[in-house]
């Protein structure tokens, strides 16, 4: 866990969901890939040619930008649009093959519930995201999930973040955002006057409530 910015008031915490809810390394590749098979299917072209297809338009990107690229992003370059990506993965990615109820993550939700309100902010789209939640017996937390499909852009813009805020009903100096990524999580939400505390998985958030409470 690194710790950014803790804002002197902090009202809502804007969690990202993959790879920070829960740790499951098969999954987090799975649902990568699952898309990434897709589209290979789609080219007429072997798995391992679309993995490093797709792996050297990333890294081109990042060597211009400085920031890897989500793969809904690196899609677009192929031709395949948001739109089109948000359908592949309401189709394809079924979280609970892989995932189980936490009852620790449920407890730390719950304590952190009595203090700040809660924004679920992702780049999958909703329905894998609420499934996600759901496997994870946590759905209850977040009466609001921002997905892909949500504004028709991937963080790190800045749009899925100041959404966030709104329906926190909270400014940007007021909400907290935690995620497992800093160039898609941290990064934008720092500039935008938002706190930012990056964890390494599941295990950093059941510390959350040491720091924050």
């Amino acid at each position: 866990m690194k710790i950014f910015h803790l804002p002197a008031k902090v009202h809502a915490l804007i969690f990202d969901i993959d790879s920070t809810l829960y740790t499951n390394e098969e999954w987090a590749f799975e649902q990568v890939d699952a898309q990434i098979r897709y589209f290979a299917s789609l080219r007429g072209m072997s798995v391992l040619e679309a993995r490093t297809l797709i792996q050297a338009e990333q890294e081109r990107v990042l060597m211009q930008t400085g920031a890897k690229p989500s793969l809904g992003n690196t899609l677009t370059a192929f031709g395949i649009p948001i739109s089109e990506s948000v359908r592949w993965r309401q189709a394809l990615l079924e979280p609970g093959r892989f995932l189980g109820a936490d009852q620790r993550l449920q407890a730390t939700l719950a304590e952190l519930a009595t203090r700040f309100t809660f924004i679920a902010c992702t780049n999958n789209p909703v329905l894998p995201a609420r499934k996600t939640l759901q496997a994870l017996g946590v759905d209850d937390f977040f009466p609001v999930c921002i997905g892909l499909d949500t504004t028709g852009v991937s963080k790190p813009h800045e749009l899925p973040f100041r959404l966030a805020c709104t329906h926190a009903g909270a400014s940007c100096t007021e909400c907290l955002s935690i995620g497992d990524r800093y160039e898609i999580d941290i990064a934008l939400p720092l500039e935008l006057g938002m706190g930012g505390i990056l964890v390494d998985g599941v295990e950093d958030v059941y510390r959350l409530p040491a720091i924050l409470l």
